[in-house]
């Protein structure tokens, strides 16, 4: 094998874990099944939905508290480490995670060796505000064997910095968990993709990254889910075809991860790190003011 390759086979898994306390031992038993199916088809990067152990639209605080567990200690990380360990692969997959008295909507990085890290939800989506304190972890990206891997979480995606830091970080693939809901109509276009799956294919051209998104379908209590899972090129578009919008489905992707850090070259006098314009970006912070800017 070219030692300079980075060959992976992505999977992004499409499925309905639904909330209530007795149902997280379904969910994480559901989650196992499609997983080994992917790992079945060659899979070694597993993308698994945002809170796929536990769902989503708890009914309060307390409700969330009842669905939460401690990362990496909690019951369904450590049988996702068992499972990464015994195929050794690698899988991200989200939790409702409990810190003392604050949860997090969390992103897992598990590997062949066990827990490699996390990544809290820093943009919280509606009712999230009233359950979840907004992560603190910033935006990590994770070297592994296979290459560097970032995370982000749903609502995320609508902020184009985090994709950004996690490329100017060195991510070669961003693993994109997502509960994306139905918002006001129209939801979905006559190709049948959704906003969020152009928001992905934006962000993955725009950072010359590869993005694995996956999303949940069905529907839970007040809220229905959006499917349109999918995997995203350096060059924004989709690796295959993107999901359906209610079917429980794995779409897979062979990459070299390491072509990400050659695909910033564009051409012979381009290139989207080197251009950026960092002199001019301060305005973005909203609070300093360029000494040429006029006043």
């Amino acid at each position: 094998m070219n030692q300079a390759t980075s060959p992976v086979r992505v999977s992004v898994v499409q499925f309905d874990p639904q909330v209530g306390t007795q149902r997280r031992s379904a969910n994480l038993r559901r989650s196992l099944e499609l997983a080994a199916q992917a790992v079945n088809s060659g899979a070694n990067l597993i993308v698994l939905p945002e809170l796929s152990n536990c769902g989503y639209y708890f009914a309060n605080r307390r409700d969330a508290f009842d669905h939460a567990e401690s990362v990496p200690d909690g019951r369904s990380v450590q049988v996702w480490i068992e499972f990464a360990s015994k195929h050794q692969i690698y899988l991200a997959a989200g939790v409702n995670e409990v810190d003392g008295v604050q949860l997090f909507n969390t992103a897992v990085l598990i590997g062949p060796q066990g827990f490699i890290g996390k990544y809290r939800k820093a943009h919280l989506w509606n009712l999230e505000k009233l359950w979840f304190t907004p992560g603190n972890t910033g935006f990590p990206v994770f070297d592994t064997p296979i290459g560097r891997i970032g995370m982000l979480i749903c609502w995320d995606i609508w902020f184009p910095e985090v994709p950004r830091i996690l490329s100017q970080q060195g991510a070669d693939i961003i693993c994109s968990l997502n509960n994306w809901v139905w918002t006001p109509a129209p939801v979905f276009d006559d190709t049948g993709k959704c906003m969020a799956s152009y928001l992905t294919m934006t962000a993955a051209h725009v950072n010359n990254v590869f993005i694995a998104a996956a999303n949940r379908i069905g529907e839970e209590r007040d809220a229905r889910y959006l499917g349109c899972s999918l995997i995203a090129g350096t060059n924004g578009w989709p690796l295959g075809k993107v999901a359906s919008t209610d079917r429980q489905e794995i779409l897979y992707a062979d990459i070299d991860l390491s072509s990400a850090r050659s695909a910033p070259i564009w051409n012979n006098l381009n290139d989207l790190q080197r251009d950026r314009r960092v002199d001019l970006y301060d305005q973005t912070l909203g609070y300093i003011q360029h000494p040429a800017w006029p006043r």
